[in-house]
């Protein structure tokens, strides 16, 4: 495709990707306790990952008391996912406490497990509080997004990743700090910060932002190991994936308004990296923690 060509696509809609979003993490009752997911057909290899993480988050929250909200989540990716093939969540009722709820997810695909989630509800409770302050960060609206930044690379970057980057709806806007030149890299120490907020806005109840705010947590965490390293995300001799994802929420991260993402990745080796970031609301307010462990393996040629 030509300059020209590119330069006369049509801006894609990303206001119109967040109704599809929300219905798609709305998981289809299939039985008690068991319940199909579809993918996005947006041009991905396999399944993103915050999908799963958000569409088992899904499935177990329905088996729930509204009253008791997620506090905790813990999922390993097993296998990559079809995204030409439906998911089914089984859950499975580990325990209902007075305070805490327990469940267990396995996500299946072509009858094998692609994905399992271990996820923890709370009855609301007063306790003792302390919090980290937030960090400096600029204005968010000073940034550019990142369907800016896929439209100014676009150009240098090779197919099918141009064609991509400039026609995928994207119902979350990502606003880097530091932008990176993913084409040539170069390197840098591992930290790296985030403004995010949804392209247009929600009214959903704090079990389904829960939710959202999970799909959106596995966009930018696995970047943040690859830093001091720069290597091009379409090198050939570069396996990434992400293997495991953890969230702590301290409170209902609402995307409406913008969250800065505050990252850093303490450790790399063995074929991995490792990669943390505080959550903090325009506010100030800390409200969710994340972790992710992702393959990041490179043979040299």
């Amino acid at each position: 495709m030509t300059d020209a060509a590119l330069a006369a696509l049509p801006l894609p809609d990303h206001a119109a990707a967040v109704p599809r979003l929300l219905a798609l993490l709305d998981v289809e009752p299939l039985e008690l306790d068991l319940f199909r997911g579809q993918s996005t057909k947006e041009g991905w290899q396999r399944v993103y990952g915050g999908q799963v993480v958000a569409q088992a988050l899904m499935a177990a929250t329905k088996t729930v008391d509204a009253m008791r909200l997620c506090h905790s989540l813990h999922g390993y990716f097993i296998r990559p996912g079809d995204p030409g093939a439906p998911i089914v969540y089984q859950v499975m009722r580990d325990r209902d406490g007075q305070s805490f709820t327990t469940r267990r997810v396995v996500a299946i695909q072509h009858g094998r497990p692609i994905f399992n989630l271990a996820a923890s509800f709370q009855v609301a409770e007063d306790g003792l509080s302390h919090a980290f302050a937030r960090p400096d960060a600029p204005d968010p609206m000073s940034l550019r997004t990142d369907a800016e930044w896929a439209r100014i690379n676009a150009p240098r970057a090779p197919e099918p990743h141009r064609t991509i980057w400039l026609t995928r709806e994207r119902p979350i806007e990502y606003r880097p700090v530091d932008p990176l030149d993913s084409l040539a890299p170069v390197a840098m120490p591992p930290r790296t910060q985030y403004w995010c907020r949804m392209a247009a806005p929600i009214h959903v109840t704090p079990a389904v932002a829960r939710a959202v705010f999970a799909y959106a947590s596995d966009m930018t965490l696995l970047d943040t190991c690859m830093l001091p390293h720069a290597i091009a995300w379409h090198d050939p001799r570069l396996q990434v994936a992400s293997l495991d994802h953890a969230i702590w929420f301290n409170d209902t991260p609402d995307l409406n308004d913008f969250l800065l993402f505050d990252q850093d990745a303490p450790v790399s080796g063995g074929g991995r990296g490792l990669n943390r970031a505080l959550v903090y609301a325009g506010s100030g307010a800390l409200v969710a923690s994340v972790m992710q462990e992702g393959l990041i393996r490179y043979r040299p040629a």
